[in-house]
């Protein structure tokens, strides 16, 4: 085992990615499936895996039969059973009326989770790394996606489990071609025609600006989940006393409220509720609410949301009017 893949193992054993006994691989010929196959297999004893292998043909390019014939040899390589499986992607686009990129990740993963379950496996194995934790954070920011945006990519997601998220690209790379072990390279990657490319290419600029980038945007998202989980333990213990919830509406006592832990308190009951809660809205809706629960006495509205206070009680109600009924 050289230091690289101790590396990995170490990372996999610190995180507590709870994973063992029969794993299957998803394997497209890539560099990044590549090297995590050949990663798992090496590490396969230290982690007590035992690995079966899914390749997906998706039909998009000239090359996907050369792509399944490589993982074929690297498979008989190994020692590893191989599931195989040809997708009718375009079809399916077309039958739901979807973008190719949808249709292709739709298919993969019921067929994945069959094999899975098929084989006996717990988790299915993707090479999803560091570079496409950063990807996914721009390409969600740049959605208005506030908060959420600043979560790290869990490697472990139910079914899918991504032991390389905290590992480069580039590292893969180096690291298969030390051990002299081929791959194949998807020229689609390079075309702008999905927000994925569009912004691999704007990032490799960054990148050479900034060669830490990826690093140290994982590391702050750390910081970040580590300080929503504080916020959110905060407002939990306030649930029952400052504020709670019933079947359409949510009480809050009449006290002086923090604008910041009014829009942290709405945000989580919001949520509960499945309520609209956009960042612009809840700072809109935060100081107009913060005033009435310090002073308030009468019903009164704003946008959709009603307020109405307890008769001879120190609580408010908040409720959100039907769609049409706007005042």
């Amino acid at each position: 085992m050289n230091r690289f893949e101790s590396d990995l193992l170490a990372q996999i054993q610190r995180r507590g990615d709870g994973v063992s006994g029969r794993v299957l691989v998803a394997c497209s010929g890539g560099g990044d499936s590549v090297a995590l196959l050949l990663l798992l297999w090496t590490l396969r004893k230290s982690l007590g895996l035992e690995l079966s292998v899914a390749h997906a043909d998706h039909g998009l390019r000239e090359e996907s039969s050369q792509d399944a014939d490589f993982v074929r040899q690297l498979c008989r390589a190994l020692d590893l059973d191989l599931a195989e499986a040809s997708l009718g992607v375009k079809a399916h686009a077309e039958t739901r009326g979807i973008g190719l990129e949808m249709a292709a990740r739709e298919l993969r993963w019921d067929w994945l989770r069959q094999e899975a379950e098929q084989c006996g496996a717990a988790v299915v194995a993707t090479g999803h790394t560091l570079d496409d934790h950063t990807e996914t954070v721009f390409i969600r920011l740049a959605r208005g996606g506030g908060l959420g945006c600043l979560h790290p990519l869990a490697p472990r997601q139910t079914l899918r489990w991504s032991p390389l998220a905290e590992t480069r690209r580039e590292a893969l790379r180096t690291y298969l071609t030390s051990r002299k072990v081929p791959w194949r390279e998807d020229a689609s990657n390079a075309e702008p025609f999905t927000a994925r490319n569009r912004w691999r290419a704007l990032l490799e600029g960054l990148r050479r600006e900034a060669p830490d980038l990826d690093r140290h945007l994982f590391e702050t998202h750390l910081q970040a989940e580590e300080a929503e989980q504080l916020a959110r333990t905060l407002i939990a213990g306030w649930e029952g006393t400052r504020w709670f919830l019933t079947e359409d509406s949510i009480v809050l006592r009449r006290e002086d409220w923090d604008e910041r832990d009014l829009r942290w308190t709405l945000e989580t009951a919001f949520r509960r509720l499945d309520w609209p809660r956009e960042s612009a809205l809840l700072r809109g809706l935060a100081p107009w609410l913060a005033t009435r629960l310090a002073r308030g006495r009468k019903p009164s509205s704003w946008g959709n949301f009603q307020l109405n206070p307890e008769p001879n009680r120190g609580y408010l109600h908040l409720r959100l009017s039907p769609p049409g009924s706007r005042t």
